[in-house]
């Protein structure tokens, strides 16, 4: 399964955008090396290569969110430290195996490739909302994120209100 980059995952950073275009080359290179029968080694070498580049690209992300005060900053490191969680589990499936196995391969597309298209466009857009609109507090996070001008009776949660022009 190859990810291709389009509108839909585009952030509106382009420093972001970028190393999410590096982190979905990394990944595609993942699941073209982690077919069944694929030697062991060069899956490992994959998995190993994709996880430097996701420590890097998450240390910059949590800095860009720490600089804006954002406020679900936690939150989205507890989303980062899952996907490091269960890349190493996937690393350790590999090690258990002689290469990558069916399971293997059914793993990497649940726990790395769709949770990288879940996290871009929801946890990674939040942030660029949060970032791009005129902000003032009393919203909730998904009026912001929707563009509504006042909170639209979610109950979510309560972070600001778009100023009104």
């Amino acid at each position: 399964m190859s990810i291709t980059f389009d509108k839909y995952l585009e952030t509106g950073n382009q420093e972001i955008d970028g190393q999410h275009k590096e982190l979905i080359a990394r990944v595609n290179k993942l699941t073209e090396e982690c077919q069944p029968g694929k030697e062991k080694n060069v899956a490992v070498q994959t998995l190993d290569f994709l996880m430097d580049y996701t420590e890097f690209h998450f240390n910059d992300e949590e800095k860009l969110q720490e600089t804006h005060n954002y406020p679900l900053l936690q939150a989205h490191k507890d989303q980062h430290a899952k996907f490091v969680k269960a890349v190493e589990e996937l690393r350790e499936m590999l090690e258990e195996e002689e290469g990558p196995t069916e399971a293997f391969v059914e793993a990497v597309k649940k726990n790395v490739v769709e949770w990288l298209l879940n996290h871009i466009q929801i946890w990674d857009k939040q942030v660029a909302a949060f970032r791009n609109i005129n902000l003032e507090p009393g919203a909730c996070l998904s009026a912001v994120t929707a563009g509504h001008r006042s909170c639209c009776g979610h109950s979510g949660t309560l972070l600001y209100r778009r100023k009104m022009s």
